[in-house]
């Protein structure tokens, strides 16, 4: 039988030949040890010049595209193309992997660069949106990304003297970046006039924001900021591809063929045209240059490397060439010679000396070359062409013999005979031709059996015969010269092959691995010498295997095994052994390379080479590909083939449920919700639980350092008390356990889980709290952890199909690392106890040594050598000495390892070693064989070995052994004891003398269903599939008192009436009935095929028994008699449920068909029943689960199967069931109505099988199917609970629960900021925008210099200070408002009450109080929607702010969270969230380090930032309705609490993982969950919620404990903790009365309070805001008001007061006074002084009150105004009303001079003419009224205009008052005559007229203020200065910008303004051009900017 094992040969890749140089720039570079750095296929290589030595770095598995060296020269990183690329930092020197940094890009990466000190990098991917990340790579962490361009990028750099500021450069762009936290921003560059838009190429930064760039014209760009401010023209004649920065200066390299140097200033030092050297050619093109001191690097676009000496710059010497474009096949050895010839698509044929490592010769042809072949004496070489021809060249010069062409396709194959007389050419037309050689290639023979093309041919030793392999697969013979067929097998037999290059054939059929394509190997090469073969394959691999290569048995079709080496990107075209087989060549397709392998015999490859071998990438393949393992390795072990087949797949996974219960209440949701049940007062608490997991688990049982003992079942971590024989429970999971480690110096421990995303949880023993929860990296389960030794750090392993092993910091939460580990199951993981960044693994077949590297890992395989056999291993443990490592296999053996090597073996144990335990001195381990063992500590001597049988069991055992020896799955040690889990489910502690003690027990594999209670002591039987019967005694000993094996699992037990008989229904169909003491036979019955599901007793006696099936029916017997009496049918499904009813006469039965039955007994008659008779009867035990009083047990996404059991207490009120999800529920019984409320717990993990309430109701027994576990729950009733508060998931809640309505509230639910974002059109216009429509010439086109009389001025100018002044900037200089309608807690006290912070529009405002002067953070791109102050002193005056944005519509407008410092507006740090639409609150925790925010996105997500690093710390979804405000406790980094919409929430930091538990409201009178609005904290954990209906409600830990009822009369909707003497004040909606306001002072337990009015003269008033300084209150309304309220006097002070909530379109400037007035939807008119910033309000009633700085009038005007007009001598003001009434109003009284209403609809502008006499009122209807003033309060209409198209937006008076200009909402400005309408349409008359003031956006003289980008949105309002230089405008991006007037240039130069959030709706100029007014539509404000 042939050897299957892999050969003990290897190859070791010795030198490459070639450098890539297509498609790639920038990969050439010198390193600190001056070698060559760069890349060719998938090896990075280092070349070293002087010694011409090559080293390689082969860490990738695909084509490397990219490289950048690190700044110290020594670390290189390069990134790969694939499906999942990853980016590899390698050391050079030692060409060893750094790090490995992976998912982030997918397609490829592009680019990478290191920053100036090394420590990040950046990356950028060749995906459609060019993604840019920057990566701190030496963690393996990404920092940052976004997406990169919609074009490709072709370079990335870092500026050298400003950290974190990036470019990149790419297809027509050059982008700016900055890093700011984790937010990446853009800006373009803006090449403006300087130069053409074109593509970039390369770059590099220099200092003083100057980046140097190359462009595709061969032009050098320089830009300064953002801006192009030179260019250096014709630098190259073509494209610059590289452009390489040092200290010298700069070096470029072009397509042109030339190197230019470049000084520090970039100006030009010397040029190099590599074209004109002796080696060089037209057509040479650079792609990179490296310079350094006098020496460059040039590399080429054909795989050339010069090297330049700057001194003898005419002599360049190429130091690299390979192949390039186009593939690469052909490969022919020289016979005699250490050379090789290959020829490539690039039309050339090279000659290369193999010793030499040298490019001997080239030699260009006309043709692509496919195949090469040397005659057998060197002399000749012929190639075969793409064309069909094929040439003989002589080998001495290179010249041509013969050229020939007989075919047309392609010649892929050719080879001169042994004895040098003919050469067979085979081509792709299919047939071999045979030529002479002697008669100058004459044709004279051919074979054509063949139907298909020829890939492979070989000729016999004696050159008689020829064998050919074609792409159809089939292998041919032919006799030679003549080319005849030959068939006989036997002839065939006896054939010596000269060479064998076949691929098809018995010889190599071991070659074909499982399903592959035929085409998929495309060389191979036999060295009969050493027996080994050498094939090139479609994957990249060469391999190795022995040769002949067999395969095991013909009709498996696996291959045989081999070793693999990876370089090769992809496809590897050809192989050959060199002639005296020293070296193997392969050759490259894509890739362009040739490859030359060293090969290293068996002899020498003793241990330690091969060691080194390794390091250096060569992988054998004794593991994954060679996947026929099976045949030559012993029988593998039952118990592991079973596990190893165990699916932890679930159909429904619990993360799965919160959807399923959306979906079905969408579907469902049509029905009106009736009231629901409640749900019960008792509650369960979970006591006990039988059972360990030691069936698939191992390594799984630990002591903890008090003594504990630790393990898992089901779902629970137990910690097993041994004095006390109790157990306290960790319930955090919610799927089975699979894993559990304890920590090396705390009593933590992990535990991992099931899971669609399996979490691990590492908790405390102590408390059982969650430290922290590890998710997001597993998938399907955890199925290995371990602790590092310094317990800093986590290692688990995943059961996904590669089985991921992830390294975590578990403290942070954060992964480190993470790699695939292995494609069959690993069975365990440990960390190093030496070295914290290394691991080992076991599993099948396989053992690996890993070693951490950044983001990833490496990994080597255990070499076994002649020691020993791969194995499967079960377990593993480091020794004391560093590099040993001791493993347990299958075969029970121990293999003892240095580093990586075996050492040798020693037998342990019959069977597997299934586990292992370090000790101090020694180990011990435990096998199948249940023995346990103890060693010394080399495994020389076993000291101890401990027998586990049944007689060695002590006395004060609680249970029994089910058999002796049985299989060990875990061991530990301490407390002087050895701990010991067994398969079969037992825990047993052996003391070191020999007595064993059963701890602890429970059923073994298979589904536990069978449950009975016995009905007069505290005892139970269950039985399981696993084929016992067991019996358990449940007072406190808790232990199993019998047990008996079974023929046959069962599925149901019943105990007789009287608690002597047992009867047992088993899975055949069988039942049997035993004593109950005994558990020995009475008698037994087979009636029935299928498992019995159901069996009870009658009551009474127990006369009768019922026996359900799964046929369908119930058997009903005679006990006494032992007869069959009477059988039940009528069920059309398997029988789920029977119960007999109290008098024994009657049977209730359920079916899986959802059918409930009733049959009489004995007989078994049917009855059909009533559903009100079904309630009277009293039936004896309640288990089924259909009918009308249990109808609200199911839940809403359920099928039939769901719920599986159910039992009802004796008093028949409490209802327990069990479902298939893992709950226990209690309902109230009757259960009638669908969904009941309930309470449900968690314990089990998949099904809960069955459901028994004990004989006195005082203990719920329950089994769970899979997880074999037996729970024990005590019933708590309602009185203890107060005490004990116990925690049981409430259901859900309804709608009927809400504390009332509330207007406000009600509103900002519903306020939806997706309509909110900007660059939507505030107004609905129509028409064609003014920048795209189609301008008539006119005829009136004066010629510029003209006899006509001069052109009238455009506009009047009112010479405002004689001197005509441009106004070049505008500064903001005072904000009025501030958001208060949607906000809360977002104004806050800085500097000791000094200033005060607070926000409107998108604007962060900060006021002295003293100066009332303000200062403006204006990063904000829209409305900011919350702000907080950091409250720790050492991050003083630090501000969060956040705002609204929406990634669906409008990416790139994701929301952010900006930090910034109040006092000087630095921006800290940005946060890029994925909150969609926005966030609505932030909060900072204690320490200041970290905040909180929640986000308005359909989950509400709540997310915590490490603010400072940028970095998300956690996130998960908070509630499906909104939330208003999350805060951390005042005292805690981990602790806050969120409040919403139904919504109260208390939340824990975990690590990465957010966990939280609802508020329990308990039985509290009055109270209900409700919205909460606010929080505040106290001490001892009391936390204080705000409701809508003003109560507060106080919770401890989260139980409410009272309330304190109407603390406001309306919602509570602020709360302030100070957190100096931990006073609370609260602000809400109240009336002011005496006793109340709306602003109240609490002591700490908010019992007493003092309330203040807040005298703002509103009748009821609400508080949004509330903030405590030094004596003082800090308010802020809803209405947009700030007040400051004095402690001590209750006074309060208005500091700001504005605008309500609503938009503000109306806006007009006095003629002659700093004042203004703004005209609002909110009802109100306001006049504003400019230089005292106050406002002046009035309306209809006035109200007067003295402030101290000036008189205030409020009032308003009852309707929403639109727009407002000064007259022109200041005396009086008109205003417009949405509902199409005007008034006029005289200024100094503020008295109403007249009114009218003429019109349905909104006033939309309104002026008076210049001379006082006109009133023109536009509106919405398409009209222009004129009213003459001079006539007196009646306001006549005197005329209007006609034919206006659309709405009115703006209108302006010519000087003289005789014409009126309009402009409408259809992009249309007309004219019209004053007061008669008429419209003028004669452009030469319009052209004359002076207008008195220009306000229109639409028009010639203003077509440059449209944007390129209004198509979304309009430019809304414009104002010409008084001085008609300048003119303002504002549009619906919230920008207000300056443009010079007259704009007729199409998208004239602006200066642009931020501060607006949407749309600015109108904008003027102060009467002395000195402010520009702004007003905002959705933001409500009023902004003032200086002109300077």
């Amino acid at each position: 039988m042939a050897d299957r094992t892999a050969p003990r040969c290897q190859l070791r890749l010795e030198w490459v030949y070639g450098y890539r140089g297509h498609q790639c720039r920038n990969n050439l570079y010198y390193t600190a040890g001056k070698e060559v750095v760069y890349f060719v296929a998938g090896v990075g290589v280092v070349y070293n010049t002087r010694e011409h030595s090559q080293k390689f770095f082969l860490g990738h598995n695909d084509d490397i595209i990219s490289l950048a060296v690190h700044p110290d020269k020594t670390l290189v990183a390069t990134g790969q193309v694939g499906k999942d690329p990853y980016i590899c930092i390698w050391d050079s020197y030692r060409v060893q992997t750094v790090s490995v940094l992976k998912d982030a890009h997918t397609h490829g990466v592009a680019c990478l660069a290191f920053d100036s000190d090394g420590q990040r990098l950046a990356s950028v991917g060749l995906d459609a949106k060019n993604t840019v990340c920057i990566w701190d790579w030496k963690r393996g962490k990404l920092l940052a990304t976004a997406t990169g361009h919609s074009d490709r990028i072709f370079d990335i750099s870092w500026d050298q003297y400003q950290p974190n500021r990036i470019v990149s450069c790419g297809v027509k762009h050059i982008k700016f970046w900055t890093l700011c936290g984790n937010a990446l921003t853009a800006k373009r560059g803006i090449f403006g006039k300087t130069g053409d838009l074109q593509t970039i190429l390369c770059l590099a930064c220099a200092k003083e924001d100057i980046t140097y760039s190359g462009a595709l014209n061969g032009d050098i760009y320089v830009w300064k900021g953002l801006n192009l401010v030179r260019t250096i023209q014709g630098a190259h004649s073509a494209g610059i591809f590289s452009m390489y920065a040092c200290e010298e200066g700069f070096a470029t390299g072009g397509r042109d063929g030339c190197i230019r140097l470049w000084d520090t200033e970039f100006k030009p030092i010397t040029k190099i045209d590599l074209r004109e050297t002796e080696q060089g050619y037209k057509g040479l093109s650079i792609r990179s240059v490296c310079w350094k001191a006098d020496r460059l690097l040039a590399g080429t676009q054909d795989s050339e490397i010069f090297e330049v000496l700057v001194r003898e710059r005419d002599k360049p010497m190429l130091i690299m060439q390979g192949h390039c474009e186009g593939e690469l096949w052909a490969l022919a050895v020289h016979p005699k010679k250490p050379l090789a010839v290959t020829g490539s698509d690039d039309r050339s044929v090279r000659l290369w000396s193999l010793a030499d490592h040298a490019l001997i010769a080239r030699c260009n042809m006309e043709e692509a070359v496919r195949s090469v072949s040397f005659s057998p004496d060197g002399s000749q070489l012929a190639l075969g062409m793409k064309d069909g021809s094929f040439i003989v060249l002589r080998v001495r010069d290179m010249t041509e013999v013969v050229h020939i062409k007989d075919r047309k396709e392609v010649i892929h194959e050719m080879k001169f005979s042994p004895d040098g007389s003919y050469l067979a050419v085979g081509s792709n037309d299919g047939p071999v031709d045979i030529y002479a050689v002697a008669q100058r290639y004459k044709k004279i023979g051919e074979c054509n059996k063949s139907s298909s093309f020829i890939t492979h041919i070989d000729w016999s030793v004696d050159s008689k015969f020829l064998q050919t392999n074609d792409g159809a697969g089939e292998r041919l013979f032919y006799k030679m010269p003549s080319g005849k067929h030959l068939t006989s097998k036997d002839e065939i037999k006896g054939i010596h092959w000269a060479s064998w290059t076949c691929v098809i054939g018995s010889e190599v059929s071991g070659i074909w691995p499982k399903y592959t394509n035929i085409t998929d190997v495309n060389s191979v090469d036999g060295n009969y010498n050493s027996s080994v073969l050498v094939t090139g394959d479609d994957f990249g691999l060469v391999k190795l295997f022995r040769f002949p290569c067999l395969k095991k048995v013909p009709f498996l079709f696996s291959g045989a095994k081999f070793r693999k080496y990876v370089g090769h990107s992809a496809h590897v075209t050809n192989v050959r052994w060199s002639h005296d087989f020293q070296w193997v060549l392969s050759t490259g397709g894509a890739d362009h390379s040739v490859f030359q392998w060293r090969f290293v015999p068996e002899g020498i490859t003793n241990g330690i080479l091969e060691a080194s071998l390794q390091a250096e990438g060569g992988v054998d393949s004794y593991s994954e590909e060679s996947d026929s393992d099976l045949s030559d390795v012993p029988e593998l072990d039952s118990d592991i083939e079973q596990e190893a087949q165990i699916n932890y797949d679930r159909q429904v996974y619990k993360e799965d449920l919160p959807q399923l219960k959306q979906q079905s209440k969408e579907k469902n949701h049509s029905v009106p919700f009736l009231k629901r049940e409640r749900a019960p007062e008792d509650s369960l608490k979970l006591q006990f639980i039988h059972g360990y997991r030691g069936y698939d688990c191992r390594n799984n049982l630990f002591y903890t350092q008090a003594g504990e003992v630790v393990y898992h079942i089901a779902a629970v971590a137990v910690v097993y008390n041994r004095q006390q024989h109790s157990q306290r429970l960790y319930l955090g999971h919610d799927d089975d356990i699979l894993s559990l480690s304890i920590h090396p110096v705390k009593d933590y421990v992990a535990t991992g889980q099931v899971g669609r995303d399996a979490a691990i949880h590492v908790w405390d023993t102590q408390t059982l709290k969650c430290l922290s929860l590890l998710k997001g990296q597993h998938q399907r389960g955890v199925c290995a952890l371990d602790f590092s030794a310094d317990g800093k750090c986590l290692a688990s392993v995943g059961l996904d199909d590669n089985h991921a092993i992830v390294f975590w910091d578990w403290k942070k939460g954060e992964k480190l690392a993470t790699t695939r580990g292995h494609k069959d199951k690993i069975f365990v993981v440990k960390c190093n106890p030496h070295h914290v960044d290394r691991l080992v693994t076991v599993g099948m077949k396989h053992i690996k040594f890993w070693q951490q590297t950044g983001g990833g890992f490496t990994s080597k395989r255990g070499t076994f050598g002649s020691a020993g056999k791969l194995e499967t291993m079960m377990s593993v443990s480091y020794g004391r000495m560093e590099e040993l490592v001791f493993s347990g296999a299958a075969t029970g053996d121990i293999y003892i390892w240095k580093e990586t090597l075996l050492l040798r073996t020693v037998k342990a144990h019959d069977g597997p070693v299934f586990a292992m335990h370090a000790l101090d001195k020694g180990f011990v381990t435990g096998g199948k064989d249940g023995i346990v063992a103890l060693w010394d500590d080399m495994f020389e001597r076993c000291l101890k070995t401990y027998a586990i049988k049944r007689a060695a069991l002590s006395a004060s055992s609680k249970g029994l052994l089910l058999e002796d020896n049985p299989s060990i799955r875990a061991i530990s040690l301490g407390h002087g004891h050895i701990l010991v889990g067994t398969k079969n489910g037992e825990i047993l502690e052996i003391d070191k003398s020999g007595p064993m003690t059963l701890l602890v027990q429970g059923h073994m594999e298979g589904e536990v269903w069978g449950l009975a209670a016995h009905p007069l002591l505290p005892v139970c039987a269950t039985v399981s599939d696993d084929k016992t019967l067991r019996i358990w005694e449940l007072s406190s000993q808790h232990r199993m008192l019998a047990v008996r094996k079974l023929k046959k699992g069962g599925r149901c037990c019943a105990f007789s009436p009287d608690g002597k008989a047992l009867a047992v229904g088993l899975n055949d169909g069988s039942f049997l009935v035993v004593n109950a003491d005994t558990v020995e036979d009475m008698v037994s019955f087979h009636h029935r095929k299928e498992m019995i599901s159901d069996i009870k007793f009658s009551r009474e006696s127990g006369k009768y028994l019922a026996v359900a099936s799964h046929d369908n029916f119930v058997d009903i017997y005679n006990v006494l008699t032992s007869k069959r009496v009477g059988i039940c049918k009528g069920a059309s499904s398997y029988i789920t449920h029977i119960d007999w009813d109290s008098r024994g006469k009657l049977l209730q039965v359920n079916s899986g068909a959802k059918e409930q039955l009733f049959f009489e007994a004995p007989r078994g008659k049917r009855h059909i029943i009533r559903i009100a008779e079904i309630e009277k009867i009293e039936w004896d035990t309640w288990t089924c689960v259909l009918g009308p009083t249990c109808e609200g047990i199911w839940p809403m996404h359920s099928d039939v199967t769901v719920v599986n059991a159910a039992s009802l207490t004796k008093d028949r009120t409490l209802l327990a069931t069990g479902d298939d999800f893992g709950f226990v529920k209690l309902f109230s019984y009757p259960v009638k109505g669908q969904h009941a409320k309930f309470k449900k717990y968690v314990g089990h993990s998949a099904q809960v099988t069955n459901v028994q309430w004990l004989h006195n109701d005082s203990v719920l027994l329950t089994v769970g199917g899979a997880d074999t576990a037996l729970m024990i729950w005590t019933r708590e009733f309602l009185g203890i609970q107060e005490s004990k508060l116990v925690d049981s998931e409430e259901s859900d809640t309804d709608a009927e629960e809400d504390g009332g309505y509330d207007s406000d509230v009600a509103r900002e639910k519903a306020i939806d900021y997706t309509t909110k974002i900007y660059a939507v059109s505030i107004r609905e216009m129509e028409g064609t925008k003014p920048h795209q429509q189609q301008k008539e010439v006119s005829v009136e086109e004066r010629p510029p210099v003209s006899r006509a009389a001069p052109q009238p001025e455009k506009l009047r100018k009112n010479n405002v200070n004689k001197k005509k002044k441009l106004v070049e900037e505008l500064a903001l200089d005072h904000v009025f408002g501030y958001r208060g309608f949607d906000c809360r807690n977002n104004l806050h006290y800085l500097n000791d009450g000094a200033d005060i912070i607070f926000h409107t529009a998108a604007a962060g405002i900060v006021q002295n109080l003293s100066t009332g002067s303000q200062s403006f953070y204006l990063e904000h791109t829209d409305d900011i929607l919350c702000l907080t102050v950091n409250q720790h002193p050492k991050y003083k005056n630090v501000v969060a702010t956040s705002q609204i944005g929406d990634m669906t519509e409008f990416p790139g407008t994701t929301p952010t969270i900006h930090i910034w410092d109040a006092m000087s507006k630095q921006t800290l740090s940005m946060l890029r969230c994925f909150h969609t639409k926005g966030v609505n609150y932030v909060n900072f925790s204690a320490t200041g380090k970290l905040l909180v925010s929640v986000g308005v996105d359909p989950e509400h997500t709540i997310t915590v930032w490490r603010w400072q690093e940028g970095a998300k710390v956690a996130s998960r979804g908070g509630h499906l309705e909104r939330i208003f405000v999350v805060e951390f406790r005042p005292d805690s980094d981990t602790q806050f609490v969120s409040v919403g919409v139904k919504h109260m929430k208390f939340w824990t930091l975990a690590g990465s993982a957010l966990l939280y538990k609802k508020g329990v409201i308990g039985s509290m009178e009055d109270a209900k969950m409700q919205t909460m609005l606010s929080v505040a904290f106290g001490a001892n954990n009391l936390t204080f919620t705000g409701a809508i209906n003003g109560d507060v409600y106080v919770w401890k830990d989260h139980f409410l404990v009272r309330l304190v009822a109407k603390a406001h009369t309306g919602p509570v909707f602020t709360m302030y903790t100070t957190l100096r003497d931990g006073l609370i004040v609260t602000g809400g909606k109240e009336r002011p009365t005496k006793e109340g306001g709306a602003v109240k002072l609490w002591d700490q337990e908010m019992k007493r309070c003092r309330a203040f009015q807040l005298e703002t003269g509103q009748l009821i008033e609400c508080v949004r805001s509330v903030c405590r300084g030094k004596g003082k209150i800090l308010v802020g309304t809803k209405d947009g008001e700030i007040l400051e309220v004095g402690e001590k006097n209750a006074a309060s002070n208005l500091l700001i007061d504005c605008h309500m909530e609503g938009e503000i379109w109306g806006l007009a400037t006095h003629p002659s006074k700093d004042i203004f007035i703004s005209a609002s939807n909110d009802g109100t008119a306001r006049i504003w002084d400019l230089s005292d910033k106050l406002s002046v309000c009035w309306g209809g009633v006035s109200l007067l009150r003295v402030s101290p700085q000036k008189l205030v009038n409020k009032v308003s005007l009852g309707h929403p105004a639109r727009c407002a007009a000064y007259s022109p001598d200041g005396e009086m003001v008109a205003i417009g009303m949405r509902n199409g009434e005007f008034v006029v109003l005289l200024v100094n009284s503020l008295k109403v001079w007249g009114k009218k209403r003429d019109r349905k609809s909104a006033i939309q502008d309104i002026r008076i003419s210049p001379d006082n006499r006109f009133l023109a009122v536009g509106s919405q209807e398409h009209t222009v009224d004129f009213y003459d003033l001079t006539q007196g309060t009646t306001l006549n209409r005197i005329g209007y205009c006609k034919d206006i198209a659309s709405f009115v937006i703006q209108m302006d008076f010519s000087a003289d008052s005789r014409y009126i200009q309009v402009s409408t909402g259809a992009y249309k400005r007309q004219v019209h005559e004053v007061p008669l309408g008429k419209q003028i349409t004669d452009p030469a008359v319009i052209e004359k007229i002076t207008w008195a003031t220009w306000t229109s956006i639409l028009g010639d003289e203003v077509i440059g203020i449209w944007p390129r980008n209004a198509d979304k949105a309009d430019v809304n309002c414009a104002c010409v200065t008084h001085a008609g230089l300048n003119i303002v405008t504002g549009d619906d991006f919230g920008l207000v910008k300056l443009f010079d007037f007259p704009c007729t240039e199409k998208f004239a130069k602006h200066k642009r303004y931020f501060g607006h959030s949407a749309h600015v709706t109108n904008i003027r100029f102060s009467h002395d051009d000195k402010f520009v007014v702004s007003t905002g539509g959705d933001d409500c404000s009023v902004f003032v900017w200086r002109c300077l």
